[in-house]
């Protein structure tokens, strides 16, 4: 790669949203805004039995809006994976079917697959015997299953990749694609929808003793509070077309969302490890990355784990970094819980609209700040504000840490 190619920085054209607070980036963004929270007990099965409850459902009447011969081929996240990336392609106003063979492709994030299709099929082998499960539990189940079938649905033969991450996953696909625009391919479609709230996968998410147990959903997850205790999962998601500012302006884009400026990602070290975390060193990376001084950044879309630890570790990074409230900070997660392998990516879409808007929106249900010292937190109502650059961070399992600058253009 050329210097010039290796600085391309991939506009973003479209934007493609289902959260449990709206399904679509218009609805979502107004029920943020107006601090609607997507946070209930969770009614797709019995959670009495389960130490957590509550989540951020998306219950999506699938009729009518894929094709009947898909829904039995695909997990309750694909389904909604695909209702995305129709919207993001179409908000675009891209459609991969008229571009030349190679010209488009995906790269999605997902932390473990079809988990509820995955679920019924096992149920069936047990209980009826092999001759029950679905051949399509083959693929189904599977991380990437979200970038096959988007590439089939819309022809996509450029490149197709998946990154098996939890929540810093989908910026992680966003720097992804950003290498594949930088390489020559005009348009990517990036992010990641995850989810499929089930048991099995509920089960798998106590264990890593990080979910709240609180069962009021105004209470349950307060990152950054006093009384954090936790966090309330959630399913869903965002996927973003990024496009090459050259070839977008050949098809007559003249109002992208803005363009990803900056990205990079670390990993914390072992535990027991003198060393310090690694999220600022994420943050200046990206920063550099994106030839801006902490001055540079308007506002920034927080991680906010609600593990009490995380939260100081990240309160204190920022304030390292931007100085002591020196710079917004805004938690929509708290209406939607945190996404999984979705959360980096609905962020993304959250801080295009910010800067296409010119307002931050506020965070609900946090009552006693913890580090009022450190943290300019936006609390309640939207603050507006001149937005030039966003930066949104992300942190997964076992020390993954992510951060993306998105600045206007």
């Amino acid at each position: 790669m050329t210097t010039a190619v290796a600085t391309i920085r991939p506009l973003v054209t479209g934007l493609g949203v289902a959260a449990p607070n709206g399904l679509g980036a218009e609805e979502y963004w107004a029920a943020t805004l107006r601090g609607v929270s997507g946070v209930g007990r969770i009614s797709r099965f019995d959670p009495a039995g389960y130490s957590t409850q509550l989540a951020g459902q998306v219950d999506t009447d699938f009729t009518g809006r894929l094709p009947n011969r898909l829904l039995p081929q695909t997990d309750h996240m694909t389904r909604h994976a695909l209702l995305v990336a129709d919207e993001a392609f179409g908000d675009a106003g891209a459609d991969p079917a008229q571009l030349p063979e190679f010209a488009a492709g995906t790269v999605t994030a997902a932390s473990g697959g079809g988990f509820e299709f995955g679920q019924r099929e096992l149920q069936a082998l047990w209980h009826k015997g092999n001759a029950h499960v679905s051949a399509y539990q083959s693929f189904a189940w599977f991380y990437p299953v979200n970038t096959g079938q988007i590439s089939i649905r819309h022809g996509l033969r450029g490149p197709g990749s998946a990154v098996s991450a939890e929540q810093s996953g989908g910026l992680d696909a966003v720097a992804k694609a950003r290498r594949n625009v930088r390489t020559g391919t005009p348009l990517m479609l990036a992010g990641g929808v995850d989810g499929s709230l089930c048991p099995w996968s509920l089960v798998c998410m106590i264990r890593s003793r990080r979910l709240s147990t609180g069962t009021d959903p105004r209470t349950a997850y307060r990152p950054f509070d006093s009384a954090a205790a936790g966090y309330v999962p959630g399913e869903g998601g965002a996927l973003l077309v990024l496009e090459d500012p050259a070839a977008a302006r050949l098809r007559g884009i003249d109002r992208p969302y803005g363009e990803i400026a900056g990205y990079a990602a670390t990993f914390d070290p072992p535990p027991g490890s003198p060393r310090p975390p690694g999220l600022r060193r994420a943050i200046d990376l990206a920063l550099a990355d994106a030839e801006l001084g902490p001055d540079g950044i308007d506002v920034v879309f927080a991680d906010a784990s609600g593990v009490p630890e995380l939260d100081r570790a990240e309160a204190e990074a920022l304030a390292a970094v931007f100085g002591p409230r020196a710079v917004p900070v805004s938690v929509p997660k708290t209406m939607t819980g945190r996404l999984l392998a979705g959360g980096g990516g609905l962020d993304l879409a959250t801080a295009c609209l910010a800067l296409r808007d010119q307002v931050v929106p506020g965070a609900v249900h946090l009552a006693n700040d913890r580090f009022p010292e450190l943290l300019d937190l936006v609390l309640g109502e939207p603050r507006p504000a001149k937005l030039r650059a966003a930066l949104v961070l992300a942190r997964g399992y076992d020390g993954s840490n992510a951060a993306v600058v998105v600045r206007a253009v």
